[in-house]
């Protein structure tokens, strides 16, 4: 593969599941569904391009695979059009809205030192404006419907730690404040409130991502050179405090909000295993950045015009300093949608799917 990711990312085509099955010629044989997405840059199409913000992709080389640079973070841009574009409107929406910034966060001050992003509460705003745009096209009751029957994915929750809490020099007070666990505490109480926000504005289909490996990004492990060829040890302990809740936090929502089906994607465990048996993979680098200027693991800078693109992207783990290639998402996608319950839980995206 080489033609789905314009810059690739963990969980790009977790949303776009559906799609790509199509794409494999495994479709269901039925209408696609709806498709609504939220989260940070992982799953970016775009929005950032219409805001003041360091954090973008409109620039080369990022879309070497896709043939230019849209500031997509994924290819698929007739699927599920960024929500900031002016084209998205009408009819279009029917089809579903892209509504993931790079760099936001559950927690709104995440991401500051981007300058503009848009965090989960602006992008449940977002949608809430989109959902009286389909109650004004096709009314209330058949709304509702389309809603009810829609896919959402929601993947947050990296930025609240690399951007925030991890932040180098910025974050030494507020770790010396704040412990781990008061921590993820504070991003897991934010995120009930938000979840549960989209269940209530219609949504009941819900796929949520857990947050991956992010000691093991090029990024991390050049930061923490005590960790020598391994991953970085501590952001890696954060992301397995924060999903141990989110789990129990997944049961909770499902058990507590009627006619709800929220599942949890567990990206940790896929990642964590493609980068600890990356050569069975088909994988030769598993701990480097394909696009890189500097750095023993070409984490330092993000990939831009200066930058050295690797020969083969298909046989690295990582793109970037933080973003998996494209050959890595398509393992992630078949795992979220045809995986068993070590991968996606309590079903996988292909049941459910289904009526």
């Amino acid at each position: 593969m080489g033609t789905l990711s314009d810059r690739p990312t963990i969980l790009g085509i977790l949303s776009q599941a559906i799609l790509l099955a199509l794409l494999f010629g495994v479709g269901w044989g039925k209408k696609i569904p709806s498709n609504f997405v939220f989260g940070d840059s992982l799953v970016d199409v775009g929005n950032n391009n219409y805001i003041t913000s360091l954090s973008k992709a409109d620039y080369v080389p990022n879309g070497i695979d896709f043939g230019k640079p849209t500031g997509q973070e994924i290819g698929l841009k007739d699927f599920t059009p960024p929500y900031l574009a002016p084209t998205t409107s009408g009819p279009i929406v029917l089809q579903g809205v892209n509504y993931a910034s790079g760099g936001g966060g559950i927690l709104n001050h995440t991401g500051k030192i981007f300058g503009g992003r848009i965090n989960f509460d602006a992008q449940l705003d977002n949608f809430a404006n989109t959902r009286q745009d389909i109650i004004s096209s096709i009314g209330e009751s058949a709304a509702m419907e389309l809603l009810g029957s829609a896919l959402f994915s929601v993947t947050m929750g990296s930025n609240d730690f690399i951007n925030n809490y991890l932040t180098p020099v910025l974050s030494t007070v507020e770790q010396k404040l704040v412990s781990p666990e008061s921590f993820v505490g504070s991003m897991i109480s934010k995120y009930r409130l938000q979840l549960t926000r989209l269940y209530d504005m219609g949504a009941r289909k819900i796929v949520v991502a857990n947050v991956g490996p992010i000691g093991c990004i090029p990024y991390q492990r050049e930061i923490n050179p005590s960790a020598g060829a391994n991953c970085a040890p501590f952001p890696n302990e954060l992301a397995q405090l924060f999903n141990a809740e989110l789990k129990d936090l997944i049961a909770e929502l499902s058990a507590n909000l009627d006619g709800s089906s929220f599942v949890y994607a567990d990206v940790y465990h896929i990642v964590d295993d493609i980068i600890r048996n990356y050569v069975s993979y088909g994988f030769e680098n598993e701990n480097s950045s394909c696009c890189y200027l500097t750095g023993k693991f070409g984490g330092l800078i993000p990939c831009g015009p200066p930058s050295k693109v690797c020969c083969d992207r298909s046989k690295y783990v990582f793109w970037d300093p933080y973003h998996p290639t494209d050959a890595t998402n398509v393992i992630i996608a078949k795992r979220l949608l045809d995986g068993g319950l070590e991968d996606i839980s309590p079903v996988n995206v292909r049941q459910l799917l289904e009526p």
